[in-house]
């Protein structure tokens, strides 16, 4: 039966959800694909000492963001779709178009990352798929694409409900690695991993060349903060985001750590991706990658499917607070924003033709994926900062409570732009080419309303990043921006 597609009403019934499926949305978005290429990336970078400092000061870092994001979703509960709605609400409609713009591209990005790693791991046993960039696997993935389109458009209720048993499903495999890894572990290997190689530099550079890689796996932090309208109670979104975000950074730091005592490290960093699968191989034989490969598709898919909600949730919502065209407002009968799912879709559908193109599409698009989710992250941090600053809702709170949230927003902040720092000039100026055309929906936007395309404000900051965008075409071209 055909469904009755209407535009979101103001205050219309909305498909509410638990914590414990809030709480697996936060673990669905982050365990993906990133944690099944960590022994690579970090061996490509650092020992066994410069990760455990760079976990320490990931945990920490993200931790404080996910403070951030529980303590706005409590002070700011009128505002859905936290990372687009508190940038937004802190600097300005435009601002806040950015962010809802760079979010859902940087989810968009992600998605194929995850169908390039599907189509990589299954190339192992059907040579016709390669690396995951041959026309035969740009096709399966495809098909992949918009059969989870069909999926979720039949209903919210019933795509979170399955990533919640495919949460549990994903994160069993992992377990058993670490596990595993532990029980065979190599005291002689370890030890001799304990400093970074030669090739990997000072310690702070080893630590600072990981930082994009923690960032692309903590995506999803704020899965319960963006899905914030369907909870049954508003402090359940701070307790998802919470819960899900120690769970998985035990995960993460384990499946790194135990890595370094299986090979050395510059065999690790010269596996072929998902690395884990190498490791597991080398500690109990090939059965080991077949295990690791049949755990990273269930995680891959489950991530898809949770990436694919929270993108296509972050354009509904901007247009239906007007800062997006209203097209994208349409909901079906079943509380599916289709619009938004079907833009969502045909990006990452287009993006996954540009991989075909690209010399390396997985690491790439995974440091862009990263990269794109920054300028939001910062935003969100500021706009922390700002309601503290001003004490905005802040009205009889003790003074421990002004303390501790002065110091998580400052942190956060401090973090975040370390991470802009971390991931270098060339890609920060690269994602700007996205940001530049995409102030077209915002026109769009503007002109259905019959209202001036830009305040004064806001024109200045759209010249500087057209500016931004050109100098980042222009170092593409002249060869000193690479990719």
């Amino acid at each position: 039966m055909t469904q009755r597609e209407t535009a979101a009403p103001a205050g219309g019934t909305t498909t509410k959800v638990s914590l414990p499926t809030l709480t697996a949305m936060v673990v669905g978005s982050m365990v993906g694909a990133g944690v099944f290429s960590l022994p690579g990336r970090f061996a490509q970078e650092t020992g066994v000492a410069g990760a455990l400092i760079a976990w320490a000061v990931a945990g920490t870092g993200m931790l404080m963001l996910a403070f951030v994001f529980q303590r706005l979703a409590v002070r700011k509960p009128e505002l859905d779709a936290g990372v687009y709605a508190y940038a937004k609400a802190g600097f300005g409609e435009y601002t806040g178009f950015f962010s809802a713009a760079g979010y859902w591209a940087s989810a968009c990005v992600g998605n194929v990352t995850y169908w390039v790693l599907i189509m990589s791991t299954l190339g192992q046993w059907f040579p016709a798929l390669g690396a995951g960039d041959t026309v035969p696997a740009l096709a399966l993935s495809t098909v992949g694409l918009w059969l989870f389109f069909l999926l979720v458009r039949r209903g919210v209720k019933e795509a979170t409900a399955i990533n919640r048993i495919v949460t549990v499903a994903k994160v069993i495999p992992i377990i058993v690695f670490v596990l595993l890894a532990l029980f065979v572990l190599d005291p002689a290997a370890f030890a001799g991993n304990w400093q970074g190689a030669d090739y990997a530099g000072s310690l702070f550079d080893q630590v600072r060349g990981t930082m994009l890689v923690t960032v692309f796996v903590f995506l999803g932090v704020e899965g319960a903060s963006v899905y914030s309208r369907h909870a049954r109670r508003r402090e359940d979104v701070g307790r998802a985001t919470i819960l899900g975000f120690v769970s998985v950074l035990a995960v993460f730091a384990s499946v790194t750590i135990v890595s370094y005592g299986i090979l050395p490290m510059a065999e690790i960093a010269e596996l072929h991706q998902p690395s884990m699968a190498g490791v597991l191989e080398a500690a109990v034989g090939e059965w080991g990658t077949v295990f690791v490969s049949v755990g990273l598709i269930v995680s891959v898919l489950g991530a898809y499917l949770a990436w694919t909600l929270m993108a296509a949730e972050v354009l509904f919502v901007a247009a239906r607070d007007r800062d997006m065209p209203r097209f994208l407002s349409r909901l079906t009968d079943r509380d599916v924003p289709v619009n938004a799912l079907l833009l969502s879709t045909a990006l990452s559908t287009v993006v996954l033709v540009l991989t075909y193109f690209s010399e390396d599409a997985f690491d790439f698009a995974l440091d862009m994926t990263a990269v794109m989710t920054l300028i939001p992250f910062l935003l969100a941090t500021l706009y922390a900062v700002k309601l503290r600053v001003t004490r905005e809702t802040y009205d009889g709170a003790p003074a421990s409570t002004l303390r501790g949230d002065l110091a998580v927003g400052v942190l956060a902040t401090l973090y975040t732009a370390f991470l802009v720092f971390a991931a270098g000039i060339g890609l920060v100026l690269i994602s700007f080419l996205f940001y530049a055309p995409a102030t077209i929906l915002f026109l769009m936007t503007r002109r259905e309303q019959g209202r001036k395309v830009f305040a004064p404000v806001e024109l200045a900051l759209f010249v500087v990043v057209v500016a931004i965008a050109v100098t980042a075409a222009a170092g593409l071209a002249a060869g000193w921006i690479s990719i």
